[in-house]
Formats: structure tokens, C-alpha cells, sequence
């Protein structure tokens, strides 16, 4: 590196990385081919799925949504019920809502045609600053500063801020902004996650590897793993509650949650309060002989952890809500905590 010169250069970013993004771009089936014209119900789509969670969990789950609702006009007529339980597994379900109102907006207020401009696609359901930009850039070419936890790294990385994150998040924005090309922003965004998720990894990137190592200030003051630096996490509160297992002729009762709130619209076994401390039968769905199992589930929200105990029963009571075939209780669509409350319960009486 030369000692006369100020790391890094913001015009030898998008040339090195759209270089190295053209012979080693990864093969993602919501991504158009070289050549190819993006779908922006694909990339929409994808963008919205990957948030909090993995490319490998989120690659069969597009492919099978895709092949059930393959447009924003199909998806907007797609059934609430429908939609939720095939977005069950993939957690923050106010994403899998938001898509269905994103979708009818689309419909309703444009034709049936995704909005290019960054500013007008903030107005649908659902599509934050991150949304919103990363729709614009690859979908549609638009210059756009797309950053997620990534890009996010890589920034940090390049230009050594040092501010401990959610602080540092202007600088690196602004940082991010400076280096974002006019040509081929879908394929600069795009190449910037992959040398995120590939070779600028949280804990041992792959420094000689990169296309930016020349160029990064945090390799030339060492340690660039050390960024960006996170503030300290604080610990969560922690709840508990209880879940209610009824069982009548092979079947399982099942409710549906309250629309608003957490797991809102979703299919459920039936629950009690979740609080301070355990509630043992509390709001307990019927009056029954509930047998209390010697095992808990526990469960990770993003502002609380779960303990949950189970309450087990038999009745011939026709109680209100939705009796299950317990053999095909994998279909019902359940959200995880509620399918690890379920898998414990088959597992001690299968």
C-alpha cells in the first residue's frame, strides 16, 4: 500500500468489486442471469424474505411460494389463512401480512405494476428505507445506497469506523453513498452482500481473498474483524406461559391468534399469558383433566426468551375453533414455538 495516499480510494470500489462480482456472483433463483431482466416480484419478494434469516432457509421457501403465487395479482387474491401458514418457520410474520397488503396496493394503485421510484415503493406496506432502495437498484437499475448487515460490515470495514454500531449507522450510510456507482447499482448492491456473506464474514474474513483488501483501511490497522463494533446486548426480560395440547378422536384443537400483535393471524395451539412468572393453567381453553408434562419449550422473541409448559388433554367436548388431524398437524402452518411445543408433546406419546 502507498503511504502517501488516504485508504480507501472510493473510485477504485465499484471497478475491483463489479470485476470480482462478474466471475464469482452466486446463483440465486430470485436473481436474474447475466442478460436476463430482473422480475421485481422476485426480488421484492426475496428481499423481504431474507430479512432475519438465512439464504439456505429462505431458497426452498421461495421456490414453493413462487410456484403458488407467482405474481403480485395472484398473491393479492391469495388468502390471508394461505399466506401465513406458508410463511409459518420463517418468524417476524408482520413481513408475510405486509407482502399480501404490498400486493393488493400494487394492484389497486398501480396497475399491477411494482413502482420504480425509490421514494414511491416507501408508500407500499412493508417496504422500509432498505426495501425500498434495494428494489430500486436491482430490479430496476436506479441508483439507490442499498445497506444491510452485509454491506453494513464491508463499509465498516473499508473506512475503519470505528463508532460502535447503531451509532455508527450515518457514517456508514454516508460512506456507503460514496462508493455506490451510477452504472450497474442492482449488480454493485448485489455484489457488496455477496463479498459480505462470502469473504467479509463477522468472525474470520477472508481478507486475502477479497477484491478490496488494497483498498480496505480496517486490513491496513488490523483487525478488521473487530469491526463494526457492536455495543454491548443487553439482556432480554424473560416471560413464561403455558400451552394447551386438547386432543379429541385423532384431532387437536388449534385457534387462530388475534390478528394484531405478536404472531398475530397465525394458527396456534391454544396459550395462556405469557409474563413474569409461570401461570400455570390460566385462561385454559375448556375445563378438562390437564396433565402437566415434565418438559418445557423454550423460545427466542426479538425483545423477550419464552419458557413455555405444557398442558396436555383429553375431552369429548365440542369446544370452539379448529380440530386438526394430529397425522398431518405438519400442514397446519404452526409458527416454530408453537411446532416445538407440538413435537414435544408426539415425542413423549409416540
Amino acid at each position: 500500500m502507498d503511504a502517501t495516499r488516504s485508504y480507501p480510494d472510493p473510485a477504485a470500489i465499484s471497478p475491483a468489486l463489479l470485476a470480482w462480482y462478474d466471475r464469482h456472483r452466486r446463483a440465486l433463483p430470485w436473481r436474474a442471469l447475466p442478460g436476463e431482466t430482473p422480475d421485481p416480484y422476485r426480488v421484492w419478494l426475496s428481499e423481504v424474505m431474507l430479512q432475519q434469516t438465512t439464504v439456505a432457509a429462505v431458497r426452498p421457501r421461495f421456490d414453493a411460494w413462487v410456484a403458488r403465487w407467482p405474481d403480485f395479482a395472484s398473491l393479492a387474491a391469495a388468502e390471508d389463512a394461505a399466506v401465513m401458514a406458508a410463511w409459518a418457520g420463517l418468524g417476524y410474520y408482520a413481513r408475510a401480512r405486509n407482502l399480501v397488503a404490498a400486493a393488493k396496493a400494487v394492484v389497486a394503485d398501480h396497475g399491477g405494476v411494482f413502482p420504480q421510484d425509490e421514494a414511491v415503493l416507501r408508500t407500499l406496506p412493508g417496504l422500509g428505507a432498505y426495501t425500498a432502495a434495494a428494489v430500486a437498484a436491482i430490479a430496476f437499475g436506479r441508483r439507490a445506497v442499498v445497506v444491510d448487515a452485509n454491506v453494513e460490515r464491508v463499509v465498516a470495514r473499508l473506512f475503519a469506523i470505528r463508532t460502535p454500531l447503531p451509532g455508527a449507522r450515518v457514517a456508514i450510510r454516508a460512506a456507503a453513498d460514496r462508493v455506490t456507482p451510477d452504472d450497474r447499482a442492482g449488480d454493485f448492491a448485489q455484489a457488496m452482500m455477496d463479498l459480505g456473506s462470502g469473504i467479509c464474514t463477522p468472525k474470520t474474513p477472508s481478507c486475502l481473498l477479497c477484491p478490496l483488501e488494497s483498498e480496505c483501511r480496517g486490513v491496513r490497522e488490523g483487525a478488521p474483524e473487530a469491526l463494526p463494533v457492536k455495543a454491548k446486548k443487553k439482556a432480554k426480560p424473560q416471560r413464561y406461559g403455558t400451552i394447551f395440547w386438547v386432543e379429541r378422536e385423532g384431532r387437536v384443537l388449534l385457534v387462530t391468534r388475534p390478528g394484531k400483535g405478536l404472531l398475530g393471524g397465525m394458527r396456534a395451539l391454544p396459550t395462556g399469558p405469557w409474563i413474569e412468572t409461570p401461570p400455570g393453567l390460566a385462561e385454559a381453553p375448556l375445563a378438562a383433566d390437564w396433565e402437566m408434562r415434565n418438559v418445557t419449550v423454550a423460545h427466542g422473541f426479538t425483545h423477550f426468551d419464552l419458557q413455555l409448559a405444557l398442558a396436555v388433554a383429553r375431552t369429548d367436548a365440542h369446544q370452539a375453533g379448529e380440530w386438526w388431524p394430529i397425522a398431518e398437524l405438519d400442514r397446519a402452518g404452526l409458527p416454530t414455538v408453537f411446532a416445538k411445543a407440538a413435537a414435544a408433546v408426539l415425542r413423549r406419546d409416540g
